[in-house]
């Protein structure tokens, strides 16, 4: 516990300055909707009608020019982006930090043990994870207040849930990294959660390639797919929470079995 409240201290500075870059992004977007909605309205049928591109982004599905289809398909996809993106970040450094900051001598002769450690490490990532869609939550509804209307609450509900457990997949997968590697992988991390984006774009576009969609976390946690369908798909979810379990399991064992640099 001691670890758990040392890591959220040390990075809540961190989780407050991406939630507002992310939460603050998407609150000035909610607000723009006042002003764009009449041209909104003109442009959705071109919207609509802009062939792979539009049914990889939703926009064959959403009216824009309403604030449920404004969110799912311009809002949502900042707030996915950016979620992805911190998630990542804060997984990858999670145990790496340690021998790149040479504390990690100090940190292993504590009466702890590496499970220990790689266990609250993890909570404090998925804590850490949890509290930025907390305080990114609250600038959306801040947004909401302001713009006098908004999605309907279910949809907005599932959206968050799946963004949530979106988040610990990649957090998750880059703990892992994390675990193998001396020095912290950021560049790498940041790039894969983009990756992971591209991914769903493709397999949303190229038929050939659809079961990427079973690798990428963007496809269940898709905010136009949830707003139309009002559902997430089970056996997607499934999926995800299980490539989270075996991300730490695996991070539990190659942690423990590594020779760390002092």
């Amino acid at each position: 516990m001691i670890l758990f409240k040392h890591e959220l201290k040390l990075n809540l500075k961190l989780i407050i300055i991406w939630a507002a870059c992310v939460g603050f992004s998407c609150f000035g977007c909610i607000l723009l909707f006042g002003g764009l909605k009449e041209s909104m309205e003109k442009m959705a049928d071109a919207y609509a009608q802009m062939g792979t591109f539009s049914s990889a982004l939703g926009l064959d599905r959403m009216n824009v020019s309403t604030m449920e289809g404004f969110f799912a398909t311009e809002v949502a996809l900042i707030y996915a982006i950016g979620g992805a993106m911190f998630a990542a970040m804060t997984g990858v450094c999670m145990l790496s930090k340690e021998e790149e900051g040479h504390t990690s001598e100090f940190l292993n002769t504590l009466p702890l043990g590496r499970g220990y450690i790689v266990c609250w490490k993890y909570l404090s990532a998925a804590a850490m994870i949890l509290l930025f869609n907390f305080l990114c939550v609250i600038w959306e509804f801040a947004g909401f207040a302001l713009a006098g209307e908004m999605p309907s609450g279910k949809n907005l509900a599932l959206f968050h849930a799946a963004q949530l457990l979106m988040q610990l997949e990649v957090g998750s997968l880059c703990f892992l990294i994390s675990a193998i590697c001396k020095r912290k992988q950021t560049g790498a991390a940041l790039g894969f959660a983009v990756l992971l984006y591209i991914m769903d774009l493709m397999c949303r576009i190229v038929p050939d390639i659809e079961d990427l969609k079973y690798v990428t976390p963007y496809y269940f946690s898709n905010a136009t797919d949830i707003f139309t369908g009002g559902r997430i798909e089970g056996s997607m979810v499934a999926v995800s929470a299980l490539a989270a379990v075996i991300s730490f399991a695996a991070a539990w064992v190659i942690y423990g079995r590594r020779d760390l640099a002092a």
